[in-house]
């Protein structure tokens, strides 16, 4: 700063303590910091996916098995509500797999 000098806080000694701090065994309403936040790894994310996007895109056939059979437990309007998230989740699947191997490629592009 000045001609070298640099001032010396003590930050630490001037926080004020407040009833947000934690007494004895009441624990602190602060919020902690996150170390590590604890993820899947992206095998097991794209694998459960996957398995989603299955039995999103077999369900309105069992469904429509079962009004066939005329089973009073399923209506036609589950099957098309069946169909429709069916076809929004490949929708998503389909996105989702143009944007990973967008990012891949530009993984690639990446000189060292």
């Amino acid at each position: 700063m000045f001609n070298g000098f640099y001032p010396r806080y003590d930050l630490e000694a001037r926080i004020q303590h407040t009833k947000l701090d934690s007494w004895g065994d009441v624990p602190s309403a602060r919020m902690n910091r996150v170390e590590e936040p604890s993820t899947a790894n992206f095998q097991s994310v794209m694998s459960g996916l996957v398995e989603n996007l299955n039995t999103s895109m077999n369900a309105p056939d069992n469904l429509l098995k079962d009004a066939m059979m005329g089973s009073e437990n399923v209506d036609i309007h589950d099957v098309m509500v069946a169909i429709s998230k069916a076809e929004i989740s490949v929708n998503v699947a389909t996105t989702v797999t143009g944007k990973v191997i967008q990012a891949y490629d530009k993984i690639m592009q990446i000189q060292i």
